[in-house]
């Protein structure tokens, strides 16, 4: 295919998605522009207090954690995928990745990021 085709479709997308957002704006009903639109929830209960609030720093950290934990689990499925194919040199670099992820773990843990308080 050539370049022109490619750039054919790429303006004739850009004009679709355009031409799309230009008419939800001209046919879309005007919203209203009470109070209440500009409440943090909009469920019909009166918010009481400030919208901001403070957590503790513990939340973030462990959900930090358990982030990149989960993020380093998704990494096992590719290597179980080609375990068969590349051999003893994918067992042995699946090892170091579980040691690398262990050190990780102790160290989350003598910090005391894994303590739910």
């Amino acid at each position: 295919m050539n370049n022109e085709l490619f750039i054919t479709i790429f303006i004739v997308s850009l004009l679709l998605t355009g031409g799309g957002m230009l008419l939800a704006h001209i046919l879309a009903p005007s919203s209203s522009h009470s109070p209440i639109k500009f409440e943090p929830y909009e469920c019909g209960i009166v918010a009481r207090g400030e919208a901001w609030s403070q957590f503790n720093v513990g939340y973030y950290l462990f959900a930090l954690v358990y982030l990149v934990f989960e993020v380093e689990t998704i990494f096992l499925f590719p290597w179980g995928v080609v375990m068969r194919e590349v051999g003893i040199r994918a067992f042995i670099e699946i090892v170091i990745f579980f040691f690398i992820l262990g050190l990780g773990w102790l160290y989350a843990w003598k910090k005391g990021a894994l303590k739910w308080q």
